[in-house]
């Protein structure tokens, strides 16, 4: 049975203000690379790929940046979102840990993602962008981009990988729904899919999904290409989930010892740790901030911080982040938001630097851990969030085992309605772990750009 205590914050507490960590960091993390000469580039330098307003978010310092009211009134209709104190998992688990999710599965389009595709289309419609483009992995990004340009009248062109296009097919009709045109990636539309068709390329990755997005918006100025994780300004909007998180959090009167999300290109994981660091960045309380990723894309826990470009074809900036290689092509892992090969820039330099943890996790045993999730508290998460899900429940026994009443945070990113054939393998055996061998991890890591900066 279900009994979960909900926090709910009114509108009027929706946040005024996006939270920008570096302004709160010992440094700042490094600026992006021109991909061909090395230099720093300047904002300005990179407006043929994004908005001026969202590039200068990137290179802001200012601590907290203003969310339009326009942004706002949008982010109404479903936020702030609800967090919930899990007791019917912790009496299955039989844990003394108190657990709270934070649940963005209340979204429009059912995740976390919306929270930057609204702003993300508000300044490239305010830069006079007709039209969008963009790759999303596991569809989430694409449905949640195709939403935002229906609000403001903005035309939208998805490349969405091959793998997930085939495994997720009503997510398709969801972004159609919305207006945008989506293709299989690699596609027949670009020189970069036909290229990747014709070397045997038929999964596809987000890198290369990346790279035909880039290339339709880098022939039309009217065209802009907006990205779903990684970027800085990308983060920056997420930190809605943490900044609520905090005030729900109040209302508990608790605090977490340990917040938990799953990373792939790291807006998750910024948008609900960043908020709690600056508590901890600033003298406040301490918290454990733990990413966990695919063992089959263990950007973090394997890869290599390095210059790396963010799509397959050396097109984009270089930026300096943990990688494994942007020649990667991933296994067909259900949790495609997953499968990008490298981590956000800031993300990169937070684990660096000892902010946050990381750790990796199989397929299956995620699969485990959300069906466990749902017949405790009644919502079936994502495939990517049941990484999280996964490290919650280690998390959990450990305090069983010794004792130790922590309380714990996690970040479930949305819901796995579109996602039923992928429990259904896992209910009939048939969905598999997928590991990166050390030779094939080491022969995308030797592809990677030599930069002596």
């Amino acid at each position: 049975m279900t009994d979960q205590v909900k926090y709910l914050l009114d509108e009027s507490e929706l946040p005024t203000h996006w939270y920008n960590i570096v302004a709160d960091l010992p440094e700042r993390p490094p600026r992006p690379l021109h991909p061909r000469t090395h230099q720093p580039m300047t904002a300005r330098e990179m407006t043929s790929l994004s908005a001026i307003g969202l590039l200068e978010q990137d290179g802001s310092t200012q601590r907290y940046i203003e969310i339009p009211s326009v942004v706002r009134d949008i982010y109404r209709l479903w936020r702030p979102t609800p967090l919930f104190r899990a007791r019917a998992l912790e009496r299955l688990l039989d844990t003394p840990a108190r657990i709270y999710y934070k649940y963005e599965g209340v979204s429009p389009t059912g995740s976390h993602k919306v929270n930057t595709a609204v702003p993300q289309v508000f300044y490239n419609k305010a830069a006079g962008i007709e039209r969008l483009t963009t790759e999303t992995g596991a569809g989430q990004w694409g449905a949640a981009l195709a939403f935002a340009c229906a609000q403001f009248g903005v035309g939208c062109e998805v490349w969405w990988t091959g793998s997930s296009y085939d495994q997720k097919p009503y997510r398709k009709v969801l972004m159609e729904a919305f207006g945008a045109t989506v293709h299989r990636s690699p596609s027949a539309v670009t020189e970069t899919g036909r290229r990747a068709q014709a070397d045997g390329n038929t999964r596809g990755s987000i890198g290369l999904a990346v790279s035909e997005a880039v290339e339709v918006a880098l022939a039309d100025p009217a065209v802009g290409y907006a990205l779903g994780s990684t970027a800085g300004h990308v983060l920056l909007h997420q930190t809605v989930i943490g900044e609520e998180a905090l005030k729900q959090f109040a209302l508990a009167d608790d605090y977490p010892d340990v917040l938990i999300s799953c990373v792939g290109g790291g807006s998750s994981m910024g948008g609900l740790a960043f908020p709690f660091l600056r508590e901890k960045l600033t003298g406040g309380r301490d918290i454990r901030a733990l990413a966990v990723e695919p063992t089959a894309c263990p950007a973090l826990t394997r890869g290599r911080y390095a210059w790396d470009h963010g799509d397959s074809q050396g097109l984009t900036p270089l930026m300096k982040m943990y990688t494994v290689g942007h020649a990667f092509v991933p296994e067909a892992i259900h949790a495609g938001g997953l499968r990008y090969h490298g981590m956000s820039p800031l993300i990169s330099y937070a684990y660096h630097t000892g902010l946050i943890e990381a750790v990796a996790k199989s397929q299956r045993e995620c699969f485990t851990a959300g069906v466990r999730f749902a017949a405790a508290e009644g919502i079936l998460p994502a495939p990517e969030s049941n990484h999280a899900v996964a490290a919650c429940l280690d998390e959990a026994e450990r305090c069983r085992e010794t004792g130790a009443a922590k309380t714990i945070l996690l970040l479930v990113t949305g819901h796995a309605h579109f996602d039923l054939s992928a429990y259904q393998s896992f209910r009939d055996g048939t969905l598999t772990d997928a590991e990166l061998p050390d030779e094939r991890l080491r022969t995308f890591l030797d592809q990677l750009p030599a930069v002596s900066a």
